[in-house]
């Protein structure tokens, strides 16, 4: 144990939900401790920051439409060791990636920055300098089980800590976490150079269960569902099905592309404001138009946006099985409607496919699964009993490797000031 910190009255159980998870933490704490020590000198004055990795539930490929989804956060988490300085200047240790060290009286997009991680601290730093809040130095260690690949926002983790880093250390913790979301949205838009929505920052960020309107995404409506998953005696296990991602930029471009041609025919820019009688009433013209595959994708966005926010009724109404149903029905469209389960360039490799149907087999029908994300070759999802998640994960990790299938619960807290 360092001796200049006492972690006996950190409650790990509250932060990372699962018993056995938790007890790991103080060791893991420590370590990270230990090496910020080693870097930076005494731990004199540090303080202890965490920021979840996030899950999608309910809304599928509907946020570029300006649809709703449900999001929440998981108990795996990027932590950071941290110690303010008076020099104005932010040492950053990431890992086991070299240090990075930004002047935050410098905080100009710099182009040859984009894809760095340095861009992603000094656009998130600036971004809450431009809204008034003050900045300053800091040393920090970060270390992460945030799985990179496996769809949960490793890098809106990381954007939400340094946001949280400096609401603690300058700001009396005072910065909201709709704010600290919008500023990892503008790092990772602007000074990092890779467009994406709000939906990874926000659940980062707010924590629990997030339901997100995007109708206005300048201004997106953001409700927080404080519904305790833990009570329910169901797990969430994520299954990395270990499909290749490359050579698929064009199958993700083609989802937002097509919608957006069905829209346009329709007379709007996005699918928001399309009813699915509206698509019924022009099929013909819009079959010849934009293609059959333009509008299966169309009805999946007009029905899944529905079913994003009928799933935050359903857990306000504390009607788990209601949601459960709809979770299940969020699946099929993306499969049979949406159709981001596999990619046509390769009928002969379909992982997700393959994982979804062990699933039907394995699991009961008071148990649910689904693609998790972007699709095509990434992660499911799958809601399973807490007796059953052992037995399912060793299915899945015999299936797709060993550490496949991780076990994860719905945790309480966004970005947080652990000690």
């Amino acid at each position: 144990m360092n001796s200049n910190i006492d972690l006996s009255n950190v409650n790990f159980i509250d932060i990372y939900v699962d018993p056995e998870w938790a007890a790991l933490q103080p060791e893991r704490y420590e370590k990270a401790i230990g090496i910020f020590e080693d870097n930076f000198g005494s731990s004199e004055n540090i303080s202890i920051y965490s920021a979840p990795g996030r899950t999608e539930i309910g809304g599928n490929h509907t946020d570029h439409q300006h649809g709703e989804v449900l999001a929440a956060s998981i108990n795996r988490d990027a932590i950071a060791v941290v110690r303010p300085t008076d020099n104005g200047i932010a040492r950053v240790i990431s890992g086991t990636y070299k240090m990075i060290k930004i002047d935050t009286s410098d905080l100009s997009l710099v182009e040859d920055q984009k894809g760095t991680t340095d861009a992603l601290i000094k656009g998130v730093i600036a971004t809450l300098a431009e809204e008034g809040y003050k900045i300053g130095g800091f040393d920090a260690y970060i270390t992460s089980d945030v799985l990179i690949g496996a769809g949960l926002s490793s890098s809106a983790a990381f954007e939400t800590l340094i946001g949280t880093i400096i609401s603690g250390l300058y700001n009396d913790m005072k910065i909201d976490p709709i704010t600290i979301a919008k500023a990892g949205q503008f790092a990772e838009n602007k000074y990092f150079g890779k467009p994406c929505g709000l939906m990874d920052q926000m659940a980062c960020s707010v924590g629990n269960m997030v339901h997100i309107d995007f109708k206005y995404p300048e201004k997106p409506s953001v409700e927080r569902i404080d519904f305790d998953f833990t009570k329910t005696g169901y797990s969430l296990c994520i299954t990395d099905t270990k499909g290749s991602h490359s050579d698929l930029t064009h199958e993700y471009a083609a989802v937002p592309s097509e919608m957006k041609k069905v829209a346009s025919l329709l007379g709007h820019e996005v699918l928001r404001p399309v009813s699915l009688d509206d698509i019924l009433k022009n099929i013909d013209t819009l079959r010849s138009q934009a293609g059959d595959r333009a509008v299966l994708r169309a009805i999946h966005f007009v029905e899944e946006t529905k079913r994003a926010a009928d799933e935050s009724k359903a857990l306000q109404n504390g009607d788990l099985w209601e949601f459960l149903k709809i979770v299940k029905a969020s699946g099929n469209s993306s499969f049979k409607y949406l159709q981001n389960v596999y990619t046509n360039n390769d009928v002969t490799t379909q992982n997700i496919s393959i994982a979804l149907a062990v699933s039907d087999a394995v699991l009961s029908s008071e148990e649910v699964s689904r693609v998790h994300g972007g699709g095509f070759a990434g992660t499911i999802q799958a809601f399973v009993k807490n007796d059953n998640a052992a037995h399912y994960q060793e299915v899945m990790d015999g299936i797709f490797g060993q550490g496949s299938c991780e076990i994860l619960k719905i945790r309480k807290y966004g970005g947080m000031k652990v000690l």
